[in-house]
């Protein structure tokens, strides 16, 4: 006798699952060997094992974790969106929302009346729906590092406009037929859309910012913070009269300045999306097709043919026409039409909500599944297509080529600091450069039993910087005393940039930092980096930056210009720039116009020696960041001496950043 029977389709969640991991780890296998986008397989795999295929497996039984891939696309595209590029590129975003809104519309509407002869409430419910799309091949976009280019940048921001106005147009034909069009509907759906848009912009950061302050450094804990962030958004949107959908790209614009790129949450969030929950979406969706419906006679293809047609056509059109308008090159032009091509989320709402009232028929409805299957496929290969081309445009033309190979070492002294420097070092470096963390031991009796003891910080290290899915390399270096053995790692391995934690020792002899970083200063030509991190960088308000006068015109300006733009854009976005006034312009353009941009305010300063007027401008949720110089440089002025001791004594609750520029290119 079976200890379990095996019948068709499968209800054990065990068996469900076990199917559902074979297809996500086989599919992609499969389809990357035959030269086709990894997306497209898992659509036709839910087709193969859906109800309209081998029947292995009920759409029922995928619609949870689907749901969450789907929301999870539009959180990530929240996330990885460049929000001062945003910002810069919204008119842009504005102009093709519309422009994707209404070509469709009007074409679908056109078409609908005199090709399909529908009704006018009818065609202008069906136009809408051509007028919606879902980003399906934005994993590819991300997955070719080309997410930050304007053309997916309009892109993105356009499709929360065509959806919502689509979507609102399906709330206002629904209403009309119920006979709840008045002016009390009009008041309620605009009060609750702007109700539920500040309550997400608005509170939403002021709570996660509260959160990551507060909470206890826990992987788990921070992740499920974000992802019910992401489904208090989307019940929100419910509530407004929104597709979740909305809620969850506007949760990923509040959390994107909190969830820095380079950072352990952000690495969690696409591992568990691309792994699972994404595939499930994918799956899902191609559970929804039905090739029988091509067998279902004349008139049931006319229809499935007509509304695909008119679904790319005035897809490619909305590109075409914001191509033109905005002066885009033709990559770009395929780049977005790639991506707004897919129709799937929002219009399987709209006309399953148009087939329950009657409003459309069963031939529009299998019509719909097959617009999807084809729609889904052109996107994903002209996304891919296009989106490679771009990416490999955009590495031999690069807006900024770097300065140099970058090495980052990271003395270790403090354990309770140890995770905050390798935080600031993840968010300084260039996409590869490796980091060094060095641990110097002092050549006495007790040297072995002190390498044991800084070994076993070495594992602590090694484990903390996993999580960012980075190597950490450790160094133990047994030498007379530290400043000589950071001197001559920085020398053996070339490093570029040395980033050390302050002691918090005031003597008269080590004056601020201790005769360690004085002894680095006069002997080393790097970067030199001292930070006391009291918070999460994550949870920064905003980084005020003073700039030692002449700062500009020293050999390593573009360098740290460099790094506080890494740090900002991850971070913040927004800068208080202080100096005097012709450091100031050279500085904020370099800041302000450079990739990637930041906000940047500016603010002339002359009274160095009474440097504490600027307590009143900094708070404990800032990051002060103060670009200093060292002695017999254009930069230096007594001053700068006694800055770092003002710092020390008055401003105890503020977290701080002191650099030191390159004297010159190493090597």
């Amino acid at each position: 006798m079976l200890l379990f029977e095996l019948s068709l389709p499968l209800r054990e969640p065990v068996q469900v699952f076990f199917i559902i991991l074979l297809i996500i780890l086989l599919a992609p296998l499969l389809f990357d060997r035959l030269k086709i986008p990894s997306v497209i397989g898992l659509i036709l795999a839910g087709t193969l094992v859906g109800p309209e295929g081998l029947h292995l497996i009920e759409r029922t039984e995928t619609t949870l974790f689907g749901t969450v891939g789907l929301l999870y696309i539009m959180f990530i595209a929240g996330l990885e969106i460049d929000l001062n590029d945003f910002r810069k590129y919204r008119h842009k975003s504005i102009g093709f929302g519309a422009i994707t809104f209404l070509v469709p519309l009007v074409i679908g509407t056109l078409t609908s009346i005199f090709v399909l002869e529908y009704p006018f409430r009818s065609a202008l419910l069906l136009a809408s729906m051509f007028s919606t799309h879902t980003l399906i091949a934005y994993p590819i976009a991300s997955r070719l590092g080309i997410t930050k280019n304007k053309a997916v940048t309009v892109t993105v921001g356009g499709t929360m406009i065509t959806d919502t106005a689509a979507l609102l147009v399906l709330v206002i034909i629904t209403s009309s037929i119920q006979g709840e069009l008045n002016i009390g509907f009009w008041i309620r759906l605009v009060s609750s859309i702007a109700a539920f848009v500040f309550v997400v912009l608005w509170g939403f950061p002021k709570i996660s910012r509260w959160f990551y302050r507060n909470a206890e450094n826990e992987s788990v804990i921070h992740y499920i913070f974000a992802l019910s962030m992401v489904f208090a958004a989307a019940f929100l949107a419910e509530i407004a009269g929104l597709e979740p959908i909305i809620g969850a790209f506007l949760a990923g614009l509040a959390l994107n300045r909190l969830v820095p790129h380079s950072s352990p949450l952000m690495n969690r969030i696409e591992f568990i999306g691309n792994a699972l929950f994404i595939p499930f979406f994918l799956i899902n969706v191609g559970m929804l097709v039905n090739p029988g419906v091509l067998t279902q006679g004349t008139e049931a293809l006319v229809v499935a043919g007509v509304l695909t047609v008119v679904a790319l056509s005035s897809k490619w059109l909305a590109a075409f026409f914001t191509q033109k308008i905005f002066r885009l090159s033709v990559l770009q032009r395929h780049v977005i039409f790639g991506l707004s091509s897919a129709h799937a989320a929002a219009t399987i709402a709209i006309i399953l909500v148009a087939y329950r009232l009657d409003l459309l028929d069963d031939n529009v409805l299998n019509g719909t599944i097959v617009l999807i299957l084809v729609t889904c496929m052109v996107s994903s290969f002209v996304t891919d297509r296009a989106g490679r081309r771009l990416a490999v445009q955009e590495m031999e033309h690069p807006e900024e080529e770097p300065v140099q190979e970058e090495k980052i070492l990271v003395p270790i002294a403090n354990p309770k600091t140890l995770d905050a420097l390798i935080d600031l070092a993840m968010l300084l470096k260039r996409k590869d450069a490796p980091i060094y963390a060095l641990s110097v031991v002092v050549d006495d009796h007790e040297a072995k039993t002190k390498v044991a003891t800084q070994n076993r910080l070495f594992t602590k290290s090694v484990q903390y910087a996993a999580s960012y899915d980075q190597m950490i390399h450790p160094i133990s270096r047994v030498d007379l005393n530290a400043s000589s053995g950071i001197l001559r790692t920085t020398k053996e391995l070339n490093i570029t940039k040395v980033v050390m934690g302050w002691n918090g020792k005031l003597t008269p002899r080590s004056r601020f930092f201790g005769s360690v970083l004085d002894s680095i200063l006069e002997h080393a030509e790097q970067t030199v980096i001292v930070a006391k991190i009291l918070y999460p960088l994550n949870t920064i308000g905003k980084i005020m930056l003073v700039v030692a006068p002449n700062a500009h015109l020293e050999s390593g300006f573009t360098e740290w210009i460099s790094m506080v733009r890494m740090l900002g854009y991850q971070t913040t976005g927004k800068v208080q720039l202080v100096s005097e006034t012709d450091t100031l312009e050279s500085v904020a353009k370099m800041l302000s116009e450079g990739k990637p941009s930041l906000e940047v305010v500016q603010k002339a300063f002359h009274e160095w020696d009474d440097f504490l007027i600027l307590a009143r401008e900094v708070s404990p949720q800032d990051l002060l960041i103060l670009v200093s110089a060292r002695t017999n440089t254009i930069s230096y002025h007594d001053y700068l001496d006694k800055i770092p001791d003002y710092v020390s004594k008055y401003f105890t609750e503020i977290s701080f950043m002191i650099v030191y520029p390159e004297l010159e290119m190493p090597g």
